[in-house]
């Protein structure tokens, strides 16, 4: 393990490099790879807010960007990257919960997104999670979105699960699905990489779901500094900035009340589905 100014562990020689990684004092982050405005690869290139987000955290920890090593991080490996030390830390539209904070630490909150949904801009029927009785709805394998609406708003919805958006998204177009739930910034990022107006976000969000950065269990020294790191973003501006910058084009407003988040303290708050609903 290497030791550095602002020590995380571990870092040096944790993984072989993939993306830009030039030296052996890298750091191994997880995102997603196939959610535009959030965590995208296209080639070599890596971008979107959790991109940028994490970008500026690991700056704060001593890590350049060319010292960065992108990992994959589907939903459903999350906890297992960070279990195994595949990965450092994770930035991947990763819901802070009671139940993942049993496995994992968490940093920030450093977003706080709502779910809804994403239908064909010709469906008049899907108004909001309690008309989804009979349709069929489509969320990513490791999410929770899914069972949310078919527990709480419309327990005749059928499910299915792909392993990504990418999957969601072509059985919406393909009216294989009636429906994509997951959280508002990303259906929106899916919806504009369409770029033909076949897709809407429905525009009505049910829940509040915190984005934070994923640490391994017991690293808490780690989450004081990503705290500081985030907090930092926010005061000089750089937050509004990546975000503006992640959203450009997608017609997406963030919720004001929420956005930027202002308590850094996600290991003593607490996640109460029924009290976070908007």
């Amino acid at each position: 393990m290497a030791t550095v100014a602002l020590t995380i562990a571990p870092l040096a020689g944790c993984g072989s490099a993939s993306s830009d990684a030039t030296s052996e004092h890298t750091i191994n982050i997880g995102i997603k790879f196939d959610q535009p405005g959030l965590g995208y690869k296209n080639g070599n290139d890596y971008s979107g807010f959790d991109v940028s987000v994490a970008k500026y955290v690991a700056k704060e920890l001593g890590y350049s960007s060319d010292e960065i090593v992108w990992k994959e991080a589907p939903s459903k490996q999350r906890e297992t990257l960070l279990e195994n030390g595949d990965v450092d830390l994770v930035f991947a539209t990763y819901s802070i919960t009671d139940d993942r904070k049993k496995v994992v630490e968490f940093g920030g909150p450093y977003f706080v997104a709502g779910q809804d949904l994403l239908i064909r801009s010709t469906d008049k029927s899907i108004t909001g999670p309690d008309s989804l009785d009979g349709k069929k709805l489509c969320s990513v394998t490791g999410s929770t979105s899914a069972q949310i609406i078919k527990d709480h708003y419309a327990d005749k919805v059928q499910l299915m699960e792909q392993s990504g958006f990418a999957e969601c998204t072509t059985a919406l177009i393909s009216g294989t699905v009636d429906a994509v739930t997951t959280d508002d910034i990303i259906l929106a990022g899916l919806a504009a990489a369409k770029g033909d107006g076949q897709l809407k976000v429905v525009g009505k969000p049910f829940s509040q779901e915190r984005y934070g950065v994923g640490i391994p269990k017991g690293q808490t020294e780690t989450v004081k500094k990503v705290n500081t790191a985030l907090k930092k973003m926010v005061d000089d501006g750089s937050w509004k900035k990546a975000l503006d910058e992640a959203t450009k084009g997608t017609g997406y407003t963030p919720n004001a009340t929420y956005n930027p988040p202002t308590v850094f303290d996600a290991a003593s708050s607490t996640y109460d589905f029924k009290t976070s609903l908007n």
